[in-house]
């Protein structure tokens, strides 16, 4: 699948009309002039505005309607009031395409009467017309050289493998301006996307065999479908996709009914995103940079499995100490380094420093760059190490010492491993010396943490992408709950059906609607029973719904009297399951990505403890054993003080059964709550459920 020809017309034109072309100096309307015959693949270009007969030395005209050709562009740089004249006009020409620079709002004239923006989409989708924006600043095509954008850019933009697309205008243009050694062949200020969106943007740009990496700020997912299909092409093409999300999504509708909703949290669509994909998910712009100069330099860990990680070489025992504090937290390996490079490393070193890594080489400082050089260079050899950090603060030294940004240049060129800088302090960096590193092909990290983060997400680009498996779908059992599903609310039983249905075994399970029949049905599942009220409640346990360790029938007899008493003489009769770990297994609809699979901490704290994962089925047990090992209590499941391991192998296929569920009922399944799922050496046991109906 590749991008849509009018998406490729738009960012490629040949052809471009700016309406609302002015002379005023420092006009909206003379920077998009400016920028557009600045454009190196010099598009024929008409200029529009019925006030001038003459802009930047050019004729200009008084109307679209006077231009001599349909053109693939047109830049709207006027007033959202004559937006939806002008974009008219544009689609009744034949244009191809068009920028909407303006916010585009205006308050709906009545209940019936579609917004501004409603009908600039709607106008733009007839006519089969790209449209970028609205509430953008344009685009910059690098690589075909076309420069679309209403303010004023640097002269010569940097070619390079990145393709950006950002919600944020500001992102944009500070991602375009950064000092930092980054080259792009697309960015795009998508704005609104009323039309086209962040998956046209992505699957132009992977078009192009130029991209070696994809950029994405998001505010929101629009067309789901398009950009998971758009991050599957990235993958399989071996093209990283770094993410930096802005804000949570709003609670589904589910999220009262379910505590599936509430388990998942607002950051479940980029948390769930990120997971299918396998994005490089950054937390702020400064680690987007430090991550996006790794890419461009070219060099990529291809080191994996047990004991690798990265090495870093320091001149300070407390900033060594830093570094390992910080890479604990974040979960950035160091590499456990061979006994011969440890050999040799020792012969080097200065009496009373220890050879560990990270390493702290600073002694006596005689022989700084050659001293400095061999270690990053037998540090790259080992073949535990993935890439290798010189971590010194590169600051301007004032007695003329080069040292150390020449012995990583010394190391760079030994070795075909990433060799970075990792300074700790970005405002005391050299700019001279970083430029010239970078320059060199030797990125410049600024920041511990932004910096540390970023070689993580270089370690992980060395796992080989792995397929994402198609779910089976048995079609008698899927039409035979969809048609249950369609005659209303399940049950409390006929839900627990519905697990055994997809494999995931449960406690047997009663219903009685009388003392007499809770004793006897007591008798037949034996002592000890759970006892709960089935009269509709939701969440049972929080209000007293739930009666645990029932012993014998006098006991039975005083906790049903109770339910009945408080919510009316229907019960369920439960057997009790082996005792083990609880967690908390279900299915919700997201706003943006459809169904979610969530996983986490189970019983009473599922809310309370925050312990879950979040994944888009479908799910195999690769991907669903990952989603258990996000889990803070994983290592319980493997026994703790002596206890004996949970089959954790059975809760592995009940996640996957969750997302079969997911799978084959879709929306008819509005939220699934199995909690718990109690995990005990012998299998993994749902102990109560909650269906919500679409």
């Amino acid at each position: 699948m590749g991008a849509p020809e009018q998406v490729r017309a738009m960012l490629g034109a040949r052809s471009v009309a700016v309406v609302g072309a002015s002379s005023r100096p420092g006009s909206f309307g003379e920077r998009l002039v400016t920028e557009v015959l600045r454009s190196p693949a010099r598009p024929r270009t008409y200029l529009v505005n019925p006030r001038y007969d003459e802009v930047a030395g050019r004729p200009c005209l008084g109307s679209l309607a006077d231009l001599p050709e349909p053109v693939d562009l047109v830049l709207l740089g006027v007033p959202d009031a004559a937006l939806d004249d002008q974009l008219a006009l544009a689609a009744a020409r034949g244009d191809r395409s068009a920028v909407v620079f303006g916010a585009a709002w205006s308050p709906p004239a009545g209940s019936q009467e579609p917004t501004l923006r409603e009908r600039l989409a709607r106008r733009a989708q007839d006519a089969g017309m790209a449209l970028c924006g609205g509430g953008c600043m344009g685009f910059v095509d690098v690589t075909e050289g076309l420069r679309a954008i209403g303010y004023l850019e640097r002269e010569e933009l940097p070619a390079g493998p990145v393709a950006l697309v950002s919600h944020s205008g500001s992102a944009f243009s500070a991602l375009l301006r950064s000092r930092r050694r980054l080259g792009w062949t697309l960015a795009v200020s998508s704005g609104q996307e009323l039309v086209t969106t962040t998956a046209d943007y992505v699957e132009h740009a992977l078009d192009r065999a130029g991209t070696q990496a994809v950029a994405l700020v998001l505010e929101t997912v629009r067309e789901a479908d398009r950009l998971h299909a758009a991050l599957d092409r990235a993958r399989r093409q071996d093209v990283p996709v770094v993410l930096l999300a802005v804000g949570g999504t709003p609670a589904a509708t589910s999220l009262v009914a379910a505590h599936s909703g509430a388990l998942a949290g607002a950051d479940a669509t980029w948390e769930a995103l990120t997971e299918r994909h396998g994005l490089l998910r950054v937390d702020d712009l400064d680690e987007m940079a430090d991550v996006l100069e790794l890419l461009c330099a070219g060099r990529r860990a291809t080191v994996r499995g047990p004991g690798t990680g990265i090495a870093t070489v320091h001149d300070s025992g407390a900033e060594r100490v830093l570094a390992a504090d910080v890479a604990h937290r974040l979960g950035v390996p160091f590499a456990e380094l061979a006994a011969g490079t440890r050999r040799r490393i020792g012969e080097w070193l200065d009496p009373g420093l220890e050879v560990v890594n990270p390493l702290d080489v600073w002694g006596t400082g005689a022989g700084t760059r050659e001293l400095f050089a061999r270690c990053l260079t037998a540090l790259a050899e080992d073949p535990a190490v993935a890439a290798v950090a010189l971590a010194v603060d590169l600051v301007e030294e004032y007695d003329g010492d080069e040292s150390y940004p020449r012995a990583v240049l010394d190391a760079a060129a030994a070795t075909g491993k990433p060799v970075v800088v990792l300074s700790h302090l970005s405002s005391a960096v050299d700019p001279v010396w970083a430029e010239r590193l970078r320059a060199a092909g030797v990125p410049v990290l600024e920041g511990t943490r932004s910096g540390l983060r970023a070689l993580g997400h270089l370690l992980a680009l060395a796992e080989p992408p792995e397929p994402v498996s198609e779910p089976r779908v048995d079609v008698a059992r899927r039409e035979r709950w969809l048609g249950r599903l369609a005659g209303g609310a399940l049950s409390t039983v006929e839900s627990f059906a519905l697990l055994r249905d997809y494999g995931i075994a449960t406690v047997p399970v009663a219903v009685a609607a009388s003392r007499a029949e809770a004793l006897l049905q007591a008798g037949r599942l034996g002592y000890p029973v759970v006892l709960k009220t089935d009269e509709g409640v939701a969440h049972k346990s929080d209000v007293g719904g739930v009666v645990l360790g029932v012993t014998d029938e006098g006991r039975l007899v005083a906790a049903y009297d109770d339910l009945a008493t408080r919510f009316g003489p229907k019960v369920l009769v439960c057997a009790c399951a082996e005792p083990g770990v609880e967690l908390a297994l279900g299915m919700d609809h997201d706003p943006l990505l459809g169904p979610l699979v969530v996983v986490g901490a189970g019983g009473i704290l599922v809310e309370v403890l925050g312990d879950r994962a979040v994944a888009v089925p479908p799910l195999d047990p690769r991907r669903a054993g990952r989603l258990l090992d996000r889990l803070r209590l994983r290592p319980l499941l493997d026994g703790v003080r002596g206890g004996a391991p949970a089959d954790v192998a059975a809760l592995v296929a009940a996640v996957c059964a969750v997302s079969t569920v997911a799978a084959e009922l879709g929306s008819a399944v509005a939220a699934l709550d199995v909690n718990p799922v109690v995990v005990s050496p012998s299998g993994a046991v749902a102990v109560d459920v909650l269906v919500v109906s679409g």
